[in-house]
């Protein structure tokens, strides 16, 4: 008989060094009043020279298992959400395994950008419920700050680094995983992507000189697919639990830019203050985003016993999708 999965534990680490607007007014032609009226983001941090994206999971990853009580040897399963590997082979999991000590078990990355978390909560929730697995962790890390290009203010803004995970085991009657969706759209890929690096443009002096190795992004066709695929997402959501909006305790949405949000919960008839929002502090992590939020959430009381809380997010690729715990 399938059982439902549970987060039984928490973590999330954030490098030390904050990048604040004022040292981006430095950098380019910016300011803080434009950085803050268009995206809400006062500061990011930057992982260490030498401090890798495995780095910064492993500590998120050592929070998680000691709020759960599991040691890392019980784990069956490490699932790693980055855009940001250490390197494109091996996987990033699997360094993670190795730095933990954990038992030799399927460790892979999961690359759905901003969406990678969400995408590997549903993952690590199937192998669960069909009883193939006990206990999974579950990371999304990112260290943007190696692929953003810091003289293109309107994508230096916006990214931090960062890392959030979780631990994931058989449900317990707390933050059950009740539903997850998920949807790509592969004809807009090209709307926020990294162009070289790949087996399509791999890496040359000609590629390096042109700063294709960057983050490229197409702001304002992103900022409309983003309102709409959230919005969407938490809405249908909402519809397949046959929930209303007095059924919906919080809502943790990707924390990309707070004008986003605004514009969702203004298409939803749930209160804007059920959002949880962290991105003032550390800007858009991408996958680590929400693992971060839910971790911070969870600290803060934020999230009730029993409430259903909303997870939503929307990346390249582009990917998007929703999840609902019962917290």
């Amino acid at each position: 008989m399938a059982v439902r999965s549970s987060i039984l534990g928490t973590g999330s680490y954030l490098p030390e060094k904050r990048i604040t607007n004022a040292d981006l007014e430095k950098m380019v032609d910016t300011s803080d009043e434009w950085i803050m009226t268009r995206t809400g983001i006062r500061e990011r941090r930057m992982a260490a020279p030498g401090q890798n994206t495995s780095d910064l999971a492993v500590e998120a990853s050592r929070k998680a298992l000691a709020s759960a009580g599991i040691d890392a040897k019980d784990l069956d399963m490490i699932i790693v959400a980055t855009l940001t590997p250490d390197a494109l082979l091996p996987a990033t999991a699997c360094m993670v395994q190795h730095k933990l000590g954990a038992r030799m078990v399927a460790s892979f990355d999961v690359v759905a950008a901003c969406s990678g978390f969400v995408y590997s909560l549903s993952i690590a929730d199937h192998y669960i419920r069909s009883g193939s697995a006990r206990y999974i962790l579950v990371i999304g890390a990112d260290v943007l700050s190696r692929v953003v290009d810091y003289t293109d203010r309107g994508t230096c803004v916006l990214f931090g680094d960062g890392a959030g995970a979780v631990v994931m085991g058989p449900g317990n009657g707390r933050a059950e995983v009740l539903y997850a969706k998920l949807h790509a759209d592969g004809s807009g890929a090209q709307k926020l992507y990294i162009p070289a690096g790949g087996s399509a443009i791999p890496a040359s002096r000609e590629t390096v000189d042109a700063r294709l190795h960057f983050i490229k992004l197409s702001g304002r066709e992103i900022f409309k697919f983003a309102v709409t695929a959230t919005a969407e997402a938490i809405r249908e959501a909402m519809e397949d639990l046959n929930l209303s909006p007095g059924d919906i305790g919080a809502v943790i949405p990707h924390q990309a830019n707070v004008r986003i949000v605004d514009s969702v919960a203004e298409r939803l008839p749930i209160a804007r203050e059920k959002y949880f929002l962290n991105l003032d502090r550390y800007g858009n992590t991408s996958a680590a985003s929400i693992p971060i939020a839910i971790d911070e959430a969870a600290g803060r009381d934020f999230l009730k016993p029993g409430m259903h809380v909303i997870l939503a997010a929307f990346g390249g690729g582009l990917t998007w999708g929703s999840a609902v715990l019962r917290w």
